[in-house]
C-alpha cells in the first residue's frame, strides 16, 4: 500500500471556525505572541499563558472537524495515511485519521515542569489549568505546546516521514513556519507533491500540483484525482 504524507497547517482547521494565529485578525493581531507562546512569556506571566491556552480549549470544544478533516481519514481505504500537523487541535483525531504527528504540540494535552515525559490528558470537563495545578507527582504543569524559541521533539520524525512519502501532500499552510516548512525539502526525488491552499506560497521544488483551494474543496479534489473510493 503506498504511503501518503499530509503536512497540515492553520488553514486546515480554519473551515471548523477555530481562530488562525498568522492571518488578519488572528490571534497574534489580539495578544502579544512572546507573551502567550514563547518560554520567556510562561517564565514572566505562566498564569497568562493559562488562561490563554484556557481559552483555546473552550474555543476548541465548540468545533467539529471539516469535511477536509473527514475526506482526509476516506484516504485510509487506499492508502497508508500519516498526517504531520503544526496545529495544536485534536480535529484529525476526531475525525477519525489514525496516524496524527503533532509538531507543535497538542492543545488537550498539560506536562509536568519538572520531567518532560510525564503527559497527561485533559477532557471536556476538564479543560483549565492555572499556576497552582499539580500532577500526581506534586509537580506543577503546564501546556503540552511547543512554545517558541524551544525545540520540536517530533521534527526528526516528521523529516523521517517526509522520506518516506510516495505522495507528499500539504495543506493550509503558508510554508513560513520552520521547521515544519523544510519537510518538502526531505521528500524523496520523483515523488509527487500537492500544495492545497487558497493562497498559496511560491514554491520551486519538482512534480509540485498546485490546488488553489480551501482545505475542504482542495481534499475533494485530491481524491479525485488519486481516485480514492467513496
Amino acid at each position: 500500500m503506498k504511503k501518503i504524507v499530509v503536512s497540515t497547517g492553520a488553514g486546515m482547521s480554519a473551515e471548523s471556525g477555530l481562530s488562525t494565529f498568522r492571518d488578519a485578525g488572528g490571534l497574534w493581531d489580539k495578544y502579544p505572541v512572546m507573551e502567550v507562546a514563547s518560554a520567556e512569556g510562561f517564565a514572566r506571566n505562566p498564569a497568562l499563558i493559562h488562561q490563554f491556552y484556557n481559552e483555546r480549549r473552550r474555543e476548541l470544544m465548540k468545533v467539529e472537524p471539516n469535511q477536509g478533516h473527514k475526506l482526509l481519514v476516506e484516504l485510509e481505504k487506499d492508502y497508508d495515511v500519516q498526517i504531520i500537523t503544526q496545529n495544536v487541535d485534536n480535529l484529525h483525531e476526531r475525525a477519525g485519521s489514525s496516524k496524527v504527528l503533532h509538531l507543535h504540540g497538542e492543545l488537550m494535552k498539560i506536562r509536568s515542569m519538572r520531567r518532560d515525559d510525564r503527559i497527561y490528558d485533559l477532557t471536556p470537563d476538564n479543560l483549565e489549568t492555572s499556576t497552582e495545578t499539580l500532577d500526581k507527582y506534586g509537580d506543577h504543569v503546564r501546556p503540552h505546546i511547543v512554545f517558541f524559541n524551544e525545540d520540536v521533539p517530533n521534527i526528526t520524525r516528521a523529516i523521517e516521514l517526509a522520506g518516506e512519502a510516495d505522495i507528499f501532500v500539504v495543506i493550509g499552510t503558508s510554508l513560513n513556519v520552520y521547521p515544519a516548512a523544510s519537510l518538502l525539502h526531505f521528500v524523496k526525488a520523483g515523488t509527487p507533491i500537492y500544495y492545497i491552499d487558497p493562497h498559496p506560497a511560491h514554491v520551486e521544488v519538482p512534480n509540485l500540483t498546485v490546488i488553489a483551494k480551501k482545505a475542504t474543496e482542495g481534499v475533494a479534489e485530491l481524491l479525485g484525482i488519486l481516485s480514492v473510493r467513496g
